[in-house]
């Protein structure tokens, strides 16, 4: 089956399959997604498995006539022409924007594809990231850290990542969107604003951030699409923020994804008496979080040593390994950025080759988005000389 088949696959999946089913994950893992695909189309057993009736769990074979019978309704063309009206496109594994950390994610709990929305590109606004979540009943000292750690981060060309909702989300994805990129992960298709509260926030973050779901257009949210939707969060970047959490707040499970990904997690505490800060205490007194206070904290926590930021300016050094193809682009962008479309012409590279580049650079903290495009920030990493 050819690229594109599986792609087209891939599509319909996310219409019919839930995602993070271990079963239907693993079997897309082992088998491609093409080979499921026809699989639920034909009405015939699941590939590798015996026929109707066989070993399998009953409950596993009703799950397969449940997935098979909305497989005849689902059209991947309708859905790619109703997402593109939309302003959404699909991004599947191996895709330019496809950010690689997804693949790091356990047993079958893949992620079969993502619908994106926005104009930046996925995978370089993950390169140099951080997630930041909490409570949704935020109280006004968790909307003021949040606030001020994706300020300081943003302004220091990370990208925050969180789930778009109400709460420590929003005060994240506000104040990061007003410097820098952000990364809204939603839990229903990206026509549906949920919560409706922050329909002006996700048109704001379109224009220069993305929002993604594993969802397609035409979905609404349901109360378990929030937990699955809080390991993409986790596994998009290298370490998670947790501002307030109360006892059960969905916080800790997109922190406890972080752990089972071997990400760092930290936690910002709070008064003794706030109820929302119960979880952040949680994690302390058991050993999975560092505490953190402020944007240098974190950035300890997740820039691999020697490569933090200077204390002061000083003049952008071009590190000696970078390949011929990437200095050149990191030598084309300027101050006040240029497109990528732009920066390839200078360089007389295709786009896709000056995107990587790009991307590598923006990882490095070489260059930073802008609303033209990519340029070089302030301030840069003080690199080792040439």
């Amino acid at each position: 089956m050819g690229d594109e088949d599986e792609v087209r696959a891939r599509v319909c999946l996310t219409a019919v399959g839930p995602p993070s089913d271990p079963w239907l994950g693993t079997m897309v893992a082992e088998h491609g997604a093409g080979a499921v695909w026809s699989a639920l189309v034909s009405g015939g057993p699941p590939p590798g498995a015996p026929p109707f009736g066989g070993e399998l769990p009953g409950s596993l074979w009703l799950r397969w006539q449940r997935w098979s019978a909305r497989s005849r309704k689902a059209d991947p063309d309708r859905l790619l022409d109703a997402s593109a009206e939309a302003g959404v496109r699909f991004v599947a594994p191996g895709d330019p924007e496809w950010p690689g950390r997804l693949d790091e994610l356990p047993g079958g709990r893949l992620c079969y594809g993502l619908w994106v929305r926005g104009r930046g590109d996925l995978r370089n606004l993950c390169l140099r990231a951080v997630s930041v979540v909490g409570a949704r009943a935020a109280t006004s000292y968790g909307l003021h850290v949040a606030s001020e750690l994706s300020y300081d981060l943003a302004g220091r060309s990370f990208t925050i990542v969180s789930g778009g909702a109400l709460g420590i989300d929003g005060a994240a994805h506000r104040a990061a969107n007003a410097v820098g990129g952000t990364v809204v992960v939603l839990a229903c298709g990206l026509d549906v604003d949920y919560p409706s509260a922050h329909s002006a926030l996700f048109s704001d973050v379109a224009g220069k951030g993305v929002l993604v779901s594993e969802w397609p257009v035409g979905r609404t949210p349901r109360g378990p699409d929030f937990l699955v939707r809080n390991r993409l969060i986790a596994a998009l970047t290298p370490g998670t923020v947790v501002v307030e959490a109360g006892r059960r707040s969905g916080a800790l499970n997109t922190a406890a994804h972080a752990i089972e990904l071997n990400r760092a997690l930290m936690a910002v505490p709070g008064p003794v008496t706030s109820a929302m800060s119960v979880g952040c205490h949680r994690l302390f007194r058991e050993g999975k979080a560092v505490c953190v206070t402020r944007a240098d904290e974190v950035v300890e926590q997740i820039v691999p040593l020697g490569e933090a930021e200077p204390e002061e300016p000083g003049p952008l050094r071009v590190p000696a390994e970078l390949d011929q193809g990437t200095a050149e682009v990191l030598a084309a962008v300027t101050h006040k950025g240029l497109g990528p479309a732009t920066v390839a012409r200078k360089c007389d590279q295709d786009l896709p080759d000056a995107m990587r580049s790009l991307g590598l650079l923006a990882a490095a903290g070489l260059v930073e988005r802008c609303e033209a495009g990519w340029r070089r920030p302030a301030r840069g990493p003080r690199m080792p000389p040439v």
